[in-house]
């Protein structure tokens, strides 16, 4: 079986995790990407500590698109070192996988216009 993955990724608002969720499923490296918003992070940076207002991420992929994954959230994110953390999935219902299947790395999905 295809190695499925879940990816956690945070931005600074909601127009900026819709723009990098588009991206991801238009461009087929992500067959779903659904967004939490208003989540509370705390975190050192920078000698700091912080506390801000972000949205989370949570996207569907294959183990084997993950460096393009990363490679196209650096490439829109905002932030100088983007939260990108990957869970492999251990189990789920074949036909969401089949579904995954279908439409990673297809081809480009046209899309929403989101992300522009």
């Amino acid at each position: 079986m295809e190695k499925y993955i879940l990816v956690l990724i945070t931005a600074g608002s909601l127009k900026e995790g819709e723009k990098i969720g588009a991206s991801l499923v238009e461009g087929g490296l992500a067959a779903c990407c659904n967004i939490i918003p208003e989540i509370k992070s705390i975190f050192a940076w920078k000698g700091e500590i912080r506390k801000e207002r972000e949205v989370l991420l949570l996207v569907k992929s294959k183990a084997s698109l993950l460096k393009e994954v990363e490679a196209q959230v650096k490439k829109v994110h905002s932030y100088e070192v983007p939260e990108i953390i990957a869970f492999p999935i251990e189990a789920g219902l074949q036909d969401y996988f089949k579904w995954m299947d279908e439409v990673l790395k297809k081809k480009k999905i046209k899309g929403s216009g989101l992300h522009t």
